[in-house]
């Protein structure tokens, strides 16, 4: 599979997909408000998947199953599946069609108000999948980042100018404060894009998968999580000023700057110039007294 091109394959799909076609010929309401864009296109479904990697032994949480086509081939491969499901609709209909299937869970709940832990067991590690609502996407990866420690990776269907800007390297156009955020948390890798007639209905702009593999760089670059994270906040606070006047409208002196600016970072950098490790050495040296 070609990166970052749609997704096109000749393979035989699994049978598991005739036991949800019903669902998708019941033709549930779309609710806008809810950013309901429904993926289907069964070859992509099978590729994020496969992009999970081996679940076989696995707990898996699908965030936002809807019609349950993901989940149909999530359920044939993992030990066990807990899905996370607003629409009270469609819960109904995946626990009808799952209800023989004793390791599939369906949750009716807001995802970014859902307890993961609360849901698997103690010190267990998680792997993640989803089709993400759009206008939340942002919120739902700050609520991944939380729960670092419990999650090895997720595969993402986000919308394609979100994947650019969380797999972007520093000095490039989308690099910001999401990609740096994002970076901090885990590795990124933009997998594939999908044109708007995958989904139902189709949304007005192209479609992204991304893995992020999580491994928190804190302890690596020895930064504390909270303290950075608000500092990179006032880093990208504005995007067409420096890295030294957005620090300074945040607070620090010029000569408290001047005494901990690193060598590296040129004096007048905007902070999407900047990699992580030298933000890192900055942070540091600014609160070394």
């Amino acid at each position: 599979m070609k990166q970052q091109q749609t997704v096109v394959y000749t393979r035989g799909l699994s049978a598991v997909f005739s036991a949800v076609d019903w669902m998708l010929r019941t033709r549930m309401p779309h609710k806008p408000k809810l950013g309901q864009n429904f993926l289907i296109d069964h070859a992509a479904s099978l590729a994020i998947v496969e992009a999970l990697g081996d679940i076989s032994n696995r707990t898996v949480v699908e965030i936002g199953p809807g019609h349950g086509v993901i989940t149909g081939l999530l359920a044939a491969r993992c030990a066990r599946l807990i899905c996370i499901e607003l629409d009270t609709s469609l819960v109904k209909a995946l626990r009808f069609h799952f209800r023989e299937q004793s390791h599939v869970e369906i949750v009716e709940a807001d995802v970014l108000k859902a307890d993961l832990a609360a849901l698997i067991a103690p010190a267990e590690k998680i792997s993640i999948a989803g089709n993400l609502p759009y206008y939340i996407t942002s919120d739902i990866l700050l609520k991944l980042f939380a729960n670092v420690d419990r999650i090895d990776r997720a595969v993402l269907m986000v919308q394609s100018e979100v994947a650019d800007r969380v797999s972007a390297s520093p000095g490039v156009r989308d690099y910001g404060l999401l990609s740096a955020t994002t970076q901090m948390y885990a590795r990124v890798q933009k997998l594939f894009t999908l044109p708007p007639e995958a989904f139902s209905p189709p949304p007005n702009v192209h479609s992204a998968v991304i893995r992020l593999d999580f491994a928190a760089r804190f302890a690596e670059l020895q930064v504390d999580a909270a303290g950075f994270d608000a500092f990179l906040k006032q880093c990208f606070a504005q995007k067409r000023k420096t890295l030294a006047n957005n620090l300074r409208f945040a607070g620090h002196t010029a000569e408290t700057l001047a005494a901990a600016w690193p060598q590296e970072i040129p004096p007048q950098a905007r902070a999407e110039a900047v990699p992580l490790e030298q933000m890192a050495a900055l942070y540091l040296a600014l609160n070394s007294k």
